[in-house]
C-alpha cells in the first residue's frame, strides 16, 4: 500500500486541484491512502479537505494537525501517521499527471533493491510567464525543475530527487531517521536542505534510488515567486541551509563546502562570460546574484532570511 503524504502551509488556493489529480490517476483508490498534514495554516485549509473527502468518499483521506511549525516537522508527522510501506511525498503547490501513483506502485513492487525514486518536476507558470532573465540554472533553483530524461536509471552521482515528487520505503527512516527539523522551511522561512541531508545520509550507507520518468509533477509558479525579493531570500536561504547543515556534520565538513563554493564561483564566472558573449547580460547577471547570495548566507553566522 502506498501513503501519500501531502504537508501543507496556506495553499488553499491550490489544495483541491493537487488532491483532485491525485484522485484522477489510474492507481485504484483502495491501494494507497493520503495523508494530509495541516502546518498550522491560517486559511481555509480545513474546509478543503472537507469538500475533497465529501467528493471522494472512496479515497482514504487522513487530515492530521502539525502544530510544530517546520516542513520536516510536518514531513516527519506525515511518517509516523502514515500506514502503508511505501511513502510518497507530493508538494502542495502542484499537480501529477494520471500515471504518477502506479508508477511508484509498479517500480517498488518489482525493484526490492531499490529504497527512494523520484520523477520530472515540470514547472507551470501560473498567472505568469518566464522572465527573460531566467536560464536553466535559475530555472532549477526557482522551480525546481527536474529532468533526467525519458529512460528509467539510477540518479548519477550526487543528484538525487526533488522533495516534493519523491517516494521511499518506510523501512528506510527507521535507518538512517527522519527529516532533520533544524532544516526545512519554517512559515515564511526559505530555509532547505533537510532532502539534501536526508539523501546524503542514504547514499553514505549504500542504498540505491532511482529516477521514474513517468511520475510526473507539474510545479506550479505564481508571480510572487518571480519577485527580485523572493530569489533574494531563497538564494540566501540556501547558503544558511548550507552553513547549518555542514557544521552540524563538523567544521571539516563547513570548510569542505566552503572550497566547493570556490569553484563554484569559477562556474559561475565562465557562465556569465557565456551569456555576456551571446549578449544575455542579465541571465548571467542572475546567476552572479544568485551564487553571491548563498555565499554571503555561507558566511553569515546567524538564520535570518
Amino acid at each position: 500500500m502506498l501513503s501519500v503524504i501531502l504537508c501543507t502551509y496556506n495553499r488553499e488556493r491550490y489544495l483541491y486541484n493537487v488532491l483532485q489529480s491525485i484522485a484522477e490517476g489510474t492507481l485504484p483508490p483502495a491501494d494507497y491512502e493520503i495523508v494530509l498534514v495541516d502546518n498550522n495554516s491560517t486559511d481555509g485549509t480545513h474546509h478543503v479537505c472537507e469538500r475533497f473527502a465529501a467528493d471522494h468518499p472512496d479515497i482514504q483521506l487522513r487530515y492530521c494537525l502539525e502544530r510544530e511549525q517546520g516542513l520536516s516537522h510536518a514531513r516527519n508527522r506525515g511518517i509516523v501517521e502514515s500506514k502503508g510501506d511505501i511513502l510518497v511525498y507530493v508538494d502542495d503547490d502542484a499537480l501529477v499527471n494520471p500515471e504518477y501513483l502506479k508508477t511508484y506502485a509498479d517500480f517498488f513492487g518489482k525493484n526490492s533493491q531499490a529504497v527512494a525514486a523520484g520523477g520530472p518536476i515540470t514547472p507551470r507558470y501560473d498567472g505568469c510567464e518566464e522572465p527573460s532573465w531566467m536560464s536553466h540554472y535559475t530555472r532549477q533553483l526557482i522551480t525546481g525543475e527536474l529532468n533526467l530524461g525519458t529512460h528509467e536509471r539510477e540518479f548519477p552521482q550526487g543528484a538525487f530527487p526533488g522533495g516534493g515528487n519523491a517516494a521511499y520505503r518506510k523501512s528506510v527512516f527507521d535507518e538512517v531517521g527522519l527529516f532533520n527539523v533544524e532544516l526545512g522551511r519554517k512559515g515564511n522561512s526559505l530555509i532547505g536542505a533537510e532532502e539534501k541531508d536526508l539523501f546524503d545520509k542514504m547514499t553514505s550507507r549504500g542504498m540505491r534510488f532511482y529516477y521514474l520518468p513517468t511520475a510526473i509533477l507539474y510545479h506550479l509558479i505564481p508571480p510572487r515567486k518571480l519577485t527580485q525579493d523572493y530569489f533574494d531570500r531563497l538564494t540566501h536561504g540556501i547558503g544558511v541551509s548550507e552553513r547549518l547543515r555542514t557544521l552540524q556534520i563538523g567544521r571539516g565538513k563547513y570548510l569542505n563546502r566552503l572550497f566547493k563554493e570556490a569553484v563554484k564561483w569559477g562556474g559561475t564566472l565562465v557562465l556569465w562570460l557565456g551569456f555576456a558573449l551571446k549578449g544575455q547580460f542579465n541571465k548571467g547577471n542572475k546567476l552572479v546574484a544568485f551564487r553571491r547570495n548563498v555565499t554571503r548566507g555561507l558566511l553569515k553566522n546567524n538564520n535570518q532570511q
